[in-house]
C-alpha cells in the first residue's frame, strides 16, 4: 500500500488506534502518557477471541501499567510477553519483562533497579539477553503452540526504536553485522543492523508458517507505528528515511504518519500495489470481516477486505483525521488528494498531494471551498478528552527541522 497511515505520529496513540478501530479524535489514549485502556474499550483481540481465535501479543504494549485495566490480559489477549511501559521498552537489555501478569527476570543488569524505580537508569551495565531476540523466540513458539487452531498474534517489535536514555549510543544492537566496516556514524550502523536483524527474523517467522503448513491459511500484516525518528543519535536524513515526504516522528505531515504497509496471504492476495488511502483504524473491521464476526458499533474504521481480495464494493473514507498534543495541539486531515494541517490557534494549511507530495506549498488561500469543507469537518471530528484538551501550539512546537 502506498497510502497507508499510522494511527498517530508517536507510539502509544498509534497502538491504541490499531487496537480499537478509533482515530485519535475518539480513542482513549491520544498521547504518550500513562493513561490505560478501560474495561469498556473493545480491542481487536476481544473481537477475534469472540470468533474462537487464540490471541497473543509479544513485544511492546504501552496501553496500561501493571495492575491497571489496560494490561493485555484484561483487553482480550490470552497470552502476552514483553514490555508494559514505553520507557521500559527503550532498553533492549532490560532487567525484566512481563509474561502475562508475572515479571520474568533476565540475566541483564540495569543500575538503579529497585521497587520504586523498576526500570533503573534505563541503560544496562551487563548485557546478556537482547529483548528482540527473546520476542522472536516467543513468537516462533506461539506459532508452534497454536498450529492446530485459529490464532491472532500481535507481534509489536521495538526495533529500530532508540533507547532514549542511552543518548547518542541509543541504537542498541548486539553487533553491527555487515555494517561494521562502513564509514558511517555509529548510530546509523546500529539502525541498519537493527533493520537487517528484523528482516531476517521476519523471514524466520514466514519459514515457520511454511514448515507448519500454515502459509496459505495465515494473513500477515507488516507496518510501522509512525515515521522515522531523530532519537538515539540517529539522523533520519542519513538514509533519507522519509523519502519525498515532509517531516518525521512527532509531525502530522505525511513523513510522520504515512507508513509502510505490506499484506501477505499466498493464494488469496494477488501480488501488486494499491493507492487506497486507509489507516490503522481500519485494521479492526478488516480482521473482523476476515474472521466472520461483526465489529463493535461506533468505530471509525472500514474494512479493506475488498481491496485485499481484489473484489468489488470497497468503501472509501471521505476524511482521515489525526490530532497530536506535544507542545500544544495539532490536527491533520486527508480528504481525497487534499492534506490539511492546523496548529491550534493558527490558520489551516492546505496541500495538494497530487502535485506537492512534500507538502511544501500552502495553497489554502487558493481553495477557500476546500478549506471550508475541511474546517466544517474539523468542528465535529473529535470528542473532548480530559487528558488531551486542545491547547495553543507554542512558538517552538511543530517547526520543520
Amino acid at each position: 500500500f502506498t497510502d497507508c497511515y499510522a494511527g498517530s505520529t508517536v507510539c502509544a496513540p498509534s497502538r491504541c488506534v490499531l487496537m480499537t478501530g478509533l482515530h485519535t479524535g475518539h480513542c482513549r489514549v491520544r498521547g504518550n502518557a500513562l493513561v490505560p485502556l478501560e474495561p469498556q474499550d473493545v480491542t481487536v483481540a476481544e473481537v477475534l477471541k469472540s470468533a474462537g481465535y487464540a490471541t497473543g501479543i509479544i513485544g511492546k504494549w504501552g496501553l496500561g501499567e501493571a495492575g491497571s485495566p489496560g494490561i493485555p490480559n484484561r483487553q482480550g489477549f490470552d497470552y502476552w510477553f514483553g514490555y508494559l511501559n514505553q520507557r521500559h521498552a527503550h532498553n533492549y537489555y532490560p532487567a525484566f519483562l512481563w509474561r502475562n501478569q508475572e515479571q520474568v527476570w533476565l540475566k541483564n543488569e540495569v543500575p538503579g533497579t529497585m521497587p520504586e524505580q523498576p526500570f533503573g537508569s534505563g541503560v544496562a551495565s551487563k548485557r546478556v539477553e537482547y529483548s528482540h531476540d527473546l520476542f522472536i523466540r516467543e513468537a516462533l513458539e506461539f506459532l508452534q503452540r497454536h498450529r492446530n487452531q485459529p490464532f491472532f498474534l500481535y507481534l509489536a517489535l521495538t526495533i529500530p526504536h532508540a533507547n532514549n536514555e542511552a543518548g547518542k549510543r541509543g541504537m542498541e544492537v548486539p553487533d553491527w553485522g555487515p555494517y561494521g566496516d562502513r564509514d558511517w556514524p555509529e548510530p546509523e550502523k546500529g539502525r541498519a543492523a537493527m533493520i537487517t536483524r528484523m528482516d531476517a527474523d521476519i523471514g524466520r517467522l514466514l519459514d515457520r508458517l511454511r514448515q507448519l503448513g500454515l502459509e496459505d491459511q495465515t494473513i500477515v500484516f507488516f507496518c510501522s507505528g509512525n515515521g522515522p525518528h531523530r532519537e538515539g543519535g540517529s539522523d533520519p536524513e542519513f538514509f533519507h528515511s522519509s523519502g519525498p515526504l515532509r517531516g518525521y516522528k512527532r509531525s502530522l505531515h505525511d513523513g510522520g504518519i504515512r507508513v509502510p504497509m505490506l499484506v501477505r496471504w499466498p493464494g488469496k492476495i494477488r501480488p501488486g500495489t494499491s493507492d487506497l488511502a486507509w489507516a490503522f483504524w481500519d485494521v479492526l473491521p478488516t480482521l473482523a470481516e476476515l474472521a466472520g464476526v461483526t465489529p463493535p458499533p461506533g468505530i471509525d474504521g472500514i474494512s479493506v477486505v475488498p481491496t485485499l481480495l481484489a473484489g468489488p464494493g470497497q468503501q472509501r473514507h471521505e476524511f482521515l483525521y489525526w490530532e497530536f498534543h506535544e507542545g500544544g495541539s495539532q490536527q491533520a486531515v486527508r480528504m481525497g488528494p487534499w492534506k490539511a494541517v492546523r496548529r491550534w490557534g493558527s490558520p489551516l494549511q492546505l496541500y495538494d498531494l497530487r502535485t506537492d507530495l512534500g507538502e511544501s506549498h500552502d495553497i489554502a488561500s487558493q481553495h477557500p471551498d476546500i478549506v471550508a469543507k475541511i474546517e466544517a469537518y474539523l468542528a465535529t471530528a473529535r470528542t473532548e478528552s480530559e487528558h488531551w484538551p486542545m491547547r495553543p501550539v507554542s512558538s517552538k512546537a511543530g517547526k520543520r527541522k
